[in-house]
């Protein structure tokens, strides 16, 4: 399950107050949410605290997507008591409104990014060098070991 959400981040969620508007709170998160914290440029302008309200955003979404949390009671409890009212129903509502999209597309990127790999895979070799140290005693074992299995695969060749 992912980690609960800090104290620090409700203190930068408050920061929102000072929004020009419910549309502007609304596009942040739907942003915050899409983009990793330090991506978001031209919203930074209302705030001197715009970093730490941006991880607390991405943190916020990301942790009620990754939770599953689909009704407003759940999101509602991940508020601490003193958190301001109205901006604590506004971010809920917000976020119940984007939660499916939100859903889908971190569902997509996964797989985007898992067939994205395999196609890598696929054109070229992985090669990569490796250096290993054995006492004398466990190389000797790894021999004796590879020797077994050489006998082994003769046996059964010659048969």
């Amino acid at each position: 399950m992912a980690a609960a959400m800090r104290e620090e981040d409700f203190v930068a969620l408050q920061s929102l107050l000072k929004a020009s508007s419910k549309d502007a709170v609304r596009q942040l998160c739907q942003e915050c949410f899409s983009c990793p914290p330090g991506r978001l440029g031209p919203l930074a302008l209302f705030t001197s605290s715009f970093p730490q309200l941006v991880s607390a955003l991405h943190s916020l979404t990301r942790h009620v997507v990754f939770c599953g949390l689909t009704g407003a009671e759940d999101i509602l409890a991940l508020f601490p008591e003193n958190f301001h009212q109205n901006l604590k129903n506004l971010l809920t509502k917000i976020i119940l409104e984007n939660v499916s999209a939100w859903r889908n597309e971190a569902q997509a990127s996964q797989s985007k990014s898992i067939q994205e790999d395999a196609a890598l895979c696929r054109n070229s070799p992985v090669v990569s060098a490796l250096t290993v140290e054995l006492s004398k005693e466990t190389l000797d074992t790894m021999l004796e070991g590879l020797g077994r299995i050489r006998d082994q695969l003769s046996a059964v060749a010659n048969k």
